[in-house]
């Protein structure tokens, strides 16, 4: 009785996770402003929707916008310029960008359906406008390249497999931890996708695409000596960004 308890549970598993890794399989799409082939389970709407509901929360653990209206003006000149000279303006998502009042955290990201977010320690780290046209292109390119997108259907298709092995042997926490701590993170693949894009979104607004180095040279000052081996990181090493930065400048200047 007990071994064909177990022949059935296997059976359910099996089926379950069929079921998911077809469906995984039928939402593979070209993206059409990047050409590469990714799963895609929500429409752009749910896309703007998620970014436009996640925000003021995003804000709120950064201790809200950096209250300096004329900071915050030149943020959006410089992402509305490079939205209106290149790709992203042919995107259905609605830009915006956001200053965070937080003056420790070095960093910049962006959520699902066109929300930007700088932090007010890196904007004030940064030298000049072409850095900051770096940042936030590099961050557009994230949202024109449908990353979270792509990973909350991976983050599905991965807790579809941790049910399958919950019914059949009893392995789905383990994948279950697996998925949670992989997914929902840009990979080292985004984050070097986005650097070229955010490179040719320089490049069409006029900006200096050099200056995107500079940004890199913070982001490795900032790390410091001690900062985490690339094979043990979700982002690949500042010394490495820069070089295929610098394969882009090449390709997208043509020379």
């Amino acid at each position: 009785m007990r071994r064909g308890s177990l022949k059935t549970r296997l059976l359910i598993g099996l089926a379950i996770a069929a079921f998911f890794a077809i469906r995984y399989c039928n939402q593979r799409e070209v993206n059409q402003y990047t050409g590469r082939m990714q799963a895609i389970s929500i429409t752009t709407e749910q896309e703007i929707a998620i970014g436009l509901q996640s925000a003021p929360q995003m804000a709120q653990q950064h201790g809200g916008l950096y209250p300096n209206n004329q900071y915050q003006a030149f943020v959006d000149q410089v992402g509305n310029k490079l939205v209106k000279s290149s790709l992203a303006a042919e995107t259905p998502y609605k830009y915006e960008f956001h200053l965070l009042a937080d003056r420790k955290t070095i960093n910049a990201f962006a959520l699902p359906g066109g929300q930007i977010f700088i932090t007010y320690a890196l904007f004030s780290q940064l030298e000049n406008e072409d850095q900051l046209a770096g940042v936030l292109g590099h961050e557009i390119g994230h949202i024109l390249g449908r990353h979270s997108a792509e990973r909350i259907a991976e983050t599905e298709f991965w807790q579809g497999m941790a049910t399958a092995g919950s019914v059949s042997a009893d392995v789905g926490g383990i994948v279950q931890q697996y998925a949670q701590g992989k997914l929902l993170i840009n990979g080292r693949g985004d984050e070097l996708e986005s650097d070229e894009l955010g490179v040719m979104f320089m490049i069409d607004a006029g900006y200096n695409p050099e200056e995107m180095i500079g940004v890199m040279e913070i982001l490795k000052k900032a790390a410091g000596p001690n900062r985490v081996p690339e094979f043990q990181s979700t982002h690949p090493d500042p010394e490495n960004r820069i070089e295929k930065i610098r394969e882009a400048i090449k390709e997208y200047r043509g020379f």
